[in-house]
């Protein structure tokens, strides 16, 4: 069964199914028919929700209900089978998902001060964790020199990614990007501001959707020219999810993601002289020597973000529990 007969098996009498292009928190756009709607969030799914990640996010597919010619009611978010989520910015331990029902993550790095080896093994993280099959982009290469070592650079750090040199300004290697964009794939643009997103996107389409903005050149930072996550279905029969550039990643992932991502050093690990080595000052370790050093603590740090992620999770799911348990008690109270 394909994933939009397994969607429509869920619903119910006299609801259709759309897919989220922006999420607004309790409003949202959606595509139903060919056509994009206004939509709201029921009151049922807000309350159900235990947390912001089960309210609807762009690229889930939704049950909706038709209020008028111009307006839909969300009533089911359907399970997702692919997500790209990072923990939420301030104190709060919460999932935020960016993208839901995603083939490709396509994260985007300029060649220029943009390029940065341990921001992309964060982003192959959170792809890995959510299911979604990384492709690095490296871009401007047509306005810099060294595109050769940062390839071979990322090579050496992911073994499994496939990785484009591609100018999207100009064109060069951007072929390869439309030819896995075809009929039912949806393809996810990351990367921080300034790094061709935008640029990239409009070549994809073939015109200037999105306005483009230059860099400085002191950091290589870009403006937000993209300020919320949209997607776009593409005349290909496919679909693309343009975010803005992202400051911060702190990840929201499970250690064996990590281990994914570092898979190097997990098979270093097996050739230790003991099977709990942590690779800091056991004798016999096989990763210490054997590893570049900015990776190894790159891989220690993702390790222990990823571990607090572990007991956050574990904590919500009590609480989860504890709100299922009252809502079927009120329920009962209720009869």
């Amino acid at each position: 069964m394909s994933f939009e007969n397994d969607a429509m098996a869920h619903l119910r009498p006299r609801q259709q199914l759309a897919r989220v292009c922006v999420s607004q928190g309790e409003r949202a756009r959606v595509i139903l028919d060919g056509a994009e709607l206004d939509a709201v969030v029921a009151g049922a799914v807000i309350y159900a929700a235990s947390s912001a990640a089960d309210l609807p996010a762009t690229g889930d597919r939704v049950a909706v209900r038709r209020v008028d010619p111009e307006l839909t009611l969300i009533e089911q978010v359907l399970p997702r089978r692919s997500k790209i989520a990072r923990r939420a910015a301030g104190r709060r331990g919460e999932e935020q998902v960016l993208a839901a029902n995603i083939d490709l993550a396509l994260i985007v790095c300029g060649l220029d001060g943009d390029f940065n080896i341990r921001r992309l093994e964060r982003y192959l993280a959170i792809a890995r964790e959510g299911g979604v099959d990384p492709v690095i982009v490296l871009n401007k290469a047509d306005a810099y020199t060294g595109a050769a070592a940062a390839l071979d650079e990322v090579r050496r750090t992911t073994r499994s990614a496939r990785v484009l040199v591609i100018s999207a300004r100009t064109g060069l290697g951007c072929e390869a990007i439309d030819a896995m964009l075809g009929p039912g794939v949806t393809a996810v643009l990351l990367g921080s501001s300034g790094a061709g997103k935008s640029t990239l996107l409009n070549r994809i389409l073939g015109a200037e959707v999105h306005k483009t903005a230059s860099v400085r050149e002191s950091d290589a930072r870009g403006r937000h020219t993209t300020t919320a996550r949209e997607l776009i279905e593409l005349p290909c029969g496919g679909a693309l999810i343009d975010t803005p550039g992202l400051r911060e990643i702190q990840l929201w992932v499970t250690g064996e993601s990590i281990t994914a991502v570092f898979d190097d050093i997990a098979e270093l690990a097996a050739q230790c002289r003991f099977g709990d080595c942590s690779h800091t000052a056991e004798p016999g370790c096989a990763v210490r020597d054997a590893v570049d050093p900015g990776r190894l603590e790159s891989f220690h740090k993702l390790r222990r973000e990823a571990d607090r992620v572990s007991g956050l999770l574990t904590e919500k799911q009590r609480w989860r529990s504890v709100r299922k348990a009252a809502r079927q008690l009120y329920k009962i109270r209720g009869r």
